[in-house]
């Protein structure tokens, strides 16, 4: 098949965006609208190799998979890849991952190939928000503990300027003279988040002192963190320093 009757396969297979580039003798960039979440597109190639012609991501997907899951290889996560490449037709050879095209099926081994490798990211995006996730609840279960339950509002908006919810705090806690906003900061887009509700509830004119609890401070963009450190008061950069800190600090302000 000459390269415009695979790219019209593509097509037809997959999706009008596709487009295919020479990169020297049987070798063609695929290139096509899909992305990971952070942007990078897909790298797909078509290569020939001892008269078969098959895709290639030429260990792209998997390097960058890596960048949010240490060990994609073993446990539930390698089991889970296993999966995904046995059911789209994928062979993994030391880390690249080929799928061979049978029969001119040209497009329909391209569809294959990126349902695949989208669903392998979709493992890095789950396991992310896993970690996100379990952060917010050890979050939730640290001021459970350390605050009574008279004392602490979890999701608080303030009725009268805020009715319709768009400036959330995580925990508002009582029974100092001023109340005491705390938020859950796991990455830039809370950050930036905390520092929009912080600045939204001066202009309000609505007392309280800000406070912060990190997953990991030093993971934080140094400007955003600048940003924020302008409208927070207290910060506490990981959840093991609010243990040790927090409580002698809350009574502080209780004292003032």
């Amino acid at each position: 098949m000459t390269p415009e009757t695979i790219i019209e396969e593509f097509r037809k297979k997959v999706c009008e965006e596709i487009r295919l580039a020479s990169e020297g003798i049987n070798r063609y960039i695929v290139y096509t609208p899909f992305m990971f979440d952070d942007g990078d597109h897909l790298s797909i190639l078509l290569k020939q190799t001892n008269g078969r012609w098959y895709l290639s991501d030429e260990g792209h997907t998997f390097m960058h998979v890596s960048y949010d899951i240490i060990d994609i290889e073993h446990g539930t996560r390698g089991k889970i890849i296993d999966a995904v490449l046995l059911s789209y037709g994928i062979h993994n050879e030391s880390g690249e991952l080929k799928s061979f095209i049978e029969r001119d099926s040209y497009g329909d081994a391209l569809y294959s190939f990126i349902q695949g490798l989208i669903k392998i990211t979709d493992l890095s995006y789950l396991t992310r928000e896993r970690v996100r996730t379990a952060f917010m609840d050890d979050f939730r279960s640290f001021l459970e503990e350390s605050v009574p339950e008279n004392r602490r509002i979890f999701d608080y908006n303030d009725p009268k300027h805020d009715p319709g919810k768009k400036y959330i705090v995580d925990c508002r806690i009582n029974g100092t003279e001023r109340p005491l906003f705390v938020f859950a900061v796991p990455n830039d887009d809370k950050c930036r988040d905390a520092t929009i509700t912080c600045l939204q509830y001066e202009k309000f004119r609505v007392p309280f002192i800000a406070s912060a609890i990190f997953e990991n401070q030093e993971d934080i963009n140094r400007r955003v963190l600048a940003r924020f450190s302008d409208v927070c008061e207290k910060q506490f950069p990981s959840l093991q320093s609010a243990k040790e800190r927090f409580e002698s600090y809350r009574k502080w302000l209780i004292s003032e």
